[in-house]
């Protein structure tokens, strides 16, 4: 697999400061004009703080195990803890403090160790910090993110998540590229050969990734065909297009839910599986693991939800004058998801599940133009706007110059 950084990032850098000490001129000594030079090492800093100055202790939060917990197995009295969780109220909630976070106790260097200074990772950007001297102070901080400039290349050999962990990327960049051609390619139907190259961005602290994107171009070969996605900018945000100019963005996803296969398609006549008897199956049903989200192909009003016979737990969408979606055997439904409400184009209206008439988890995906049920795979959405004219050559360039930057990623499985 190919990871090679376009333009390096900066991580970790140790700072130096050189003064330059110049002699300044005593009786009976001439000025040489020699100067001297000494090195002055600033303090090595971790949030905030100086490390040697304290003596560091770093652990995990366990199961059940709150602020009180921790601090009083270093000697903190629970009058002091009491004291910090009344003042950290509207910093940080103490009560949040989850098993499995990082900790880091700074202790005085002498030999009584006396608690300084709890650190909590709330997560691997943000963190708080308690005093623990007298004036008991809290106060939240973040590290420094550094963004990286990377490109990448891959040949399908299973399906694009196991791609990506298998060649050492981020497997964000899966969502990422299903995000991007959500309307072009159907991830169900990826075949072993397809294959794909990028350039993107990838975040980093202390040298541990912790995220991806934007990605900025794509080339992605799919059965044969070549899709581009270039991200440009035109008048509000960004959006991605084609190497025509063409935006990606269509009136409906290509499919409600991600990484998962298909297990039954459309049909005028299949043995049902529960029942077996041969009647009409008009849908698409998708096998995954239960919970997973199911979203909206598009923006629209829910007409319908609720328990239906052996449709199980479902959603009604109608999106415009002519379509309408239908979501079966939900096992819940999705936040503030009521009859008449609105709901937009990849918004979590359910969640993958196995009621109704139903052998396994899965979601039953339909589709009606004008009342009567078709194909969901065979729909032929219309695209968002193009690159306007004005901005056309800015376009033209953009792409011709990513477009570069593409062909010279080499192909690697």
């Amino acid at each position: 697999m190919n990871k090679k950084v376009i333009i390096p990032g900066i991580i970790g850098l140790g700072l130096l400061a050189i003064v330059t000490l110049f002699l300044v001129k005593k009786p009976g000594f001439p000025n040489s004009g020699v100067a001297e030079t000494a090195d002055l090492h600033l303090p090595v800093m971790r949030f905030g703080l100086p490390v040697d100055s304290f003596n560091i202790i770093e652990g995990i939060v366990k199961p059940g195990q709150n602020l009180g917990e921790i601090l009083t197995g270093f000697g903190v009295p629970m009058s002091k803890v009491d004291q910090l969780s009344r003042n950290s109220e509207e910093i940080f909630d103490v009560r949040k403090i989850r098993s499995g976070q990082k900790f880091f106790l700074f202790q005085s260097p002498d030999t009584v160790r006396k608690a300084c200074y709890l650190v909590y990772e709330n997560n691997l950007v943000e963190y708080v910090i308690f005093g623990l001297s007298n004036s008991m102070s809290i106060s939240r901080g973040e590290k420094k993110v550094q963004r990286m400039q990377k490109s990448a290349s891959g040949i399908i050999a299973s399906n694009l998540w196991n791609t990506m962990t298998d060649n050492d990327l981020n497997p964000m960049l899966a969502i990422e590229l299903s995000k991007i051609y959500a309307w072009t390619i159907d991830f169900f139907g990826i075949q072993k050969g397809d294959k794909f190259r990028l350039l993107y961005e990838e975040q980093f602290v202390d040298t541990v990734s912790t995220g991806v994107g934007p990605v900025h171009a794509v080339e992605f070969e799919h059965m044969g065909k070549n899709y581009y996605a270039f991200r440009f900018s035109q008048d509000e945000g960004f959006d991605y297009f084609d190497d025509k100019g063409e935006n990606l963005r269509k009136a409906f996803l290509k499919a409600p839910l991600e990484f998962s296969r298909i297990s039954s398609r459309f049909s005028g006549s299949r043995l049902h599986p529960v029942l077996k008897i041969r009647r009409p199956h008009h849908g698409v049903d998708y096998a995954a693991p239960l919970g997973t989200p199911v979203v909206s192909i598009g923006d629209g009003t829910v007409i319908g939800k609720g328990y239906q016979g052996g449709s199980g737990n479902f959603v009604k969408i109608r999106h415009n004058a002519v379509y309408t979606t239908m979501y079966l055997h939900l096992s819940r439904f999705g936040k503030g998801v009521s009859t008449g409400s609105r709901v937009q184009q990849g918004e979590v209206i359910g969640y993958v599940g196995s009621t109704g008439l139903s052998t396994g988890p899965h979601l039953d995906f339909r589709v009606f133009m004008n009342g009567t049920p078709i194909d969901p795979l065979k729909i032929d959405a219309p695209p968002g706007d193009p690159v306007k004219t004005d901005y056309k050559q800015d376009f033209i360039h953009t792409r011709d110059s990513l477009t570069v930057c593409l062909y010279s990623i080499n192909w690697h499985r």
